[in-house]
């Protein structure tokens, strides 16, 4: 059986899951901030636990690479990266924002495209767009949204707009014609399955050894005496 963990911590969420297939097993996750350092193998074991499995069942560990949180990527990889070396098992690495728009395709809304928005502070926020196939019709980017940028998403027949970062955009967002929300994405382990499994199908496995996440920004040490 093709048992996997997947494991989400690029935004305030700490969330794990275990899947057999495409199917989900067993979820555990806390929107309360950065615990991740605290929970996360707590969450773990106890998924681990709740799918009567142990580590040795697993057949890879999959990450939730980015964009997002420099300290919550660093903390989730730095976990996935030890079981999968530890067990000598694949390492997958899922992307966080199509990971999100699985998410928003379970909804009811009905759209061509699809932008899951991660805030990246101020008015700026991590984005791409997939259409209905998940398929990447804009790549990532850091984008600052303003009044001018906005009109970019203008030749888009229909799309939904998703995520915490969308949610603080959402007045310029709305300026736009044939857009739709959903106020409740995050990103989360349980949607997760279907992106990693299907790399394990196709032996898109990462290096344990060099494979670093997604920060998409280059984090800067402020030396605040200076």
């Amino acid at each position: 059986m093709s048992y996997i963990l997947n494991i989400e911590t690029a935004t305030t969420v700490c969330s794990v899951s275990v899947s057999k297939g495409q199917e989900l097993l067993a979820l555990k996750e806390l929107d309360n901030g950065y615990t991740h350092a605290e929970n996360l193998h707590v969450f773990i074991q106890e998924v681990l636990n709740e799918a009567k499995l142990k580590p040795s069942d697993l057949k890879a560990i999959a990450i939730s690479k980015g964009p997002g949180s420099y300290t919550g990527l660093r903390i989730g990889t730095s976990a996935a990266k030890g079981l999968a070396y530890a067990l000598g098992i694949p390492l997958i690495s899922v992307d966080t924002l199509q990971l999100m728009t699985v998410a928003a395709q379970k909804s009811e809304i009905k759209a061509s495209y699809f932008c899951p928005m991660i805030d990246a502070r101020r008015m700026e926020v991590y984005m791409a767009i997939y259409n209905t196939n998940l398929e990447t019709h804009k790549p990532v980017e850091a984008f600052i949204l303003d009044k001018n940028s906005v009109s970019v998403f203008n030749s888009y027949d229909s799309i939904c707009f998703f995520g915490n970062g969308m949610t603080k955009c959402k007045e310029i967002l709305s300026s736009l014609k044939n857009v739709s929300f959903i106020d409740s994405v995050v990103p989360s382990a349980a949607n997760m399955p279907h992106l990693a499994y299907q790399k394990f199908l196709d032996s898109d496995f990462e290096s344990v050894a060099y494979f670093e996440p997604f920060y998409l920004k280059d984090f800067f040490i402020i030396d605040k005496n200076k």
